[in-house]
C-alpha cells in the first residue's frame, strides 16, 4: 500500500496536482508508517521474550501448506516479508565506504525472507541442530532460524562492519543462541555444525576450499547443506551429498550427506 501511495504522491507532486489531495496522501502515508511501526514493535517484543512471534508462525504454516503441494518459492527478488524483517530487526546497515571489496567475495545481498521461511518450514532445521551460515552478512538468516526453531546458530562473516551490525541486532533482540564471528570461511571450524547454509557468498578458490571442508565433514557424519543462488550448482556436483530435490539457482536447495544413507 505504501509503495503504491508513494508512487502516486511522486506523480502528483511532479505534475503539480491538487495540493490538498497531496497533503491528504502524505497524512495517510504517515498513518500507514505508524501502523507498521506498531507492528514491528509488537513482533520485536515477542522475540525479546524468547518467543517465536505469532505472525512468523502464521507464515510458517502457510509455507508448510505450499511445500506440501510441491510449491517452493522461487526468484531472488524481494517482497513484503523482507520489509517486515528489516522493520522488526531494525538493521543498521554499514555505509558502502565501510565495506571492503575483496577478490572472489560476492557483494552482499540478503537472502529473500520467503526462502528462509520456506527452508525453516521444510523441517530441514531442528532445535538440536547447529546451523552455520557461511557468509552471514547482517545475520538475518541465522537470527530467523534461531527465532523460529530454537537452534544454536553461528554466522561466519569476513567483513568486520557486517559482524558488528549483526551482533548489535542479536543483542537488541535478546538472542542468546546466535553468535557471529569475524572469520574467513576457509578457516572456520566446521566440526560442530550440522546444517550449513550458503547464498553464493564467494566464488573461485574460496568456494573450492569451503567445499573441501564440507566434503570432509559429509564423508564422516550426517550433515545438511542448504544452498541458494549459483553456488547450488557447485554443491550439487558433490558426490558425497544427495539433493532432496532438483537444484535450481532461483530456488532453495537442500542436500544431505550420503553417509547418512549408508548408516541406516
Amino acid at each position: 500500500m505504501l509503495d503504491r501511495l508513494e508512487a502516486a504522491i511522486s506523480f502528483a507532486e511532479s505534475d503539480a496536482l491538487d495540493a490538498e489531495l497531496v497533503q491528504r496522501a502524505h497524512a495517510l502515508a504517515a498513518r500507514l508508517e505508524a501502523a507498521n511501526g506498531e507492528l514491528y514493535e509488537a513482533v520485536r517484543a515477542e522475540i525479546q521474550r524468547g518467543e517465536c512471534p505469532a505472525l512468523f508462525s502464521d507464515f510458517l504454516a502457510q509455507f508448510r501448506s505450499e511445500l506440501s503441494a510441491g510449491e517452493w518459492p522461487r526468484g531472488n527478488g524481494y517482497d513484503f516479508l523482507d520489509e517486515l524483517i528489516a522493520g522488526v530487526f531494525a538493521f543498521e546497515e554499514p555505509a558502502e565506504d565501510h565495506v571492503t571489496a575483496r577478490p572472489e567475495n560476492v557483494f552482499y545481498q540478503p537472502t529473500p525472507a520467503r526462502h528462509v521461511f520456506a527452508l525453516i518450514a521444510s523441517g530441514a532445521i531442528a532445535s538440536e541442530d547447529v546451523f552455520v551460515d557461511l557468509g552471514s552478512g547482517l545475520g538475518h538468516v541465522a537470527m530467523l532460524v534461531s527465532i523460529c526453531t530454537g537452534a544454536c546458530c553461528l554466522g561466519v562473516e569476513l567483513e568486520p562492519a557486517f559482524v558488528v551490525a549483526a551482533r548489535e541486532c542479536a543483542q537488541r533482540l535478546g538472542l542468546k543462541r546466535v553468535t557471529f564471528v569475524e572469520q574467513d570461511a576457509r578457516e572456520a571450524d566446521f566440526s560442530r555444525g550440522t546444517v550449513f547454509y550458503l547464498y553464493t557468498p564467494f566464488t573461485g578458490s574460496i568456494l573450492l576450499k569451503v567445499m573441501d571442508s564440507l566434503r570432509a565433514e559429509a564423508a564422516r557424519r550426517p550433515i545438511k547443506v542448504c544452498a541458494f543462488g549459483p553456488c547450488a550448482e557447485a554443491v550439487a556436483k558433490e558426490k558425497c551429498l544427495e539433493s532432496t530435490a532438483a537444484a535450481e539457482a532461483d530456488q532453495m536447495a537442500v542436500f544431505v550427506s550420503r553417509v547418512k544413507m549408508t548408516e541406516q
